[in-house]
């Protein structure tokens, strides 16, 4: 089944032209609003700013197309809307949030069903991973093998190492993201068809 939405990469282009016509515009645009969004999150007590701002940028990925006709003003605003509106579903699934502790809920199948899932993304990822250059996929894999504050020391470090900014090693690593997303997209398409 194909799908609905353009590859990562193409999203990410067109994310950035409706930003800016101008590339490099576009590109700091987009760094210092994901910057912003993720310190909104933050600020709202929200227990993964990167991953919600990564929800911004995809449900706004998937309405752009309707979105550069009908949308006037600054392009911003739109995604603080967004951002809002998630802070708005993460507060109400905390308070409806109720744990059960010790409670089995899922079934074995769906539980299996699950595990089978996860198993055919690490499959995908490995694969995709190596598909690579050797290059970016030792980028790709350290710039995501720390957490917290070692994360944080860690990407300057990178950055310093590489000779450019920490913006910049943020772009490269969207990038090889995206080529990565495609990959995997692919890939699990693939497995459904033949499965």
């Amino acid at each position: 089944m194909p799908s609905r939405f353009a590859p990562a990469s193409e999203r990410l282009d067109e994310l950035l032209v409706w930003l800016d016509d101008n590339r490099d515009r576009a590109t700091v645009a987009y760094l210092d609003l994901r910057s912003a969004l993720v310190k909104i999150f933050t600020w709202n007590h929200c227990s993964d700013a990167e991953g919600l701002t990564d929800e911004v940028f995809d449900r706004v990925a998937r309405k752009l197309p309707g979105l550069k006709d009908n949308f006037n003003g600054d392009p911003k605003l739109y995604f603080y809307a967004v951002a809002n509106n998630l802070i708005k579903e993460y507060r109400k699934a905390a308070r409806v949030h109720v744990p059960l502790d010790g409670v089995q809920v899922v079934s074995d199948d769906a539980q299996l069903a699950e595990e089978e899932s996860r198993e055919m993304r690490s499959d995908c990822l490995e694969r995709c991973l190596q598909q690579l250059t050797p290059e970016k996929r030792d980028l790709i894999l350290s710039y995501y093998s720390r957490e917290k504050r070692e994360k944080i020391i860690h990407r300057a470090e990178m950055a310093r190492q590489l000779g450019i900014s920490g913006r910049t090693l943020r772009v490269k690593m969207l990038r090889i993201r995206a080529t990565l997303e495609d990959c995997i997209e692919r890939c699990l398409d693939q497995r459904q068809k033949s499965g």
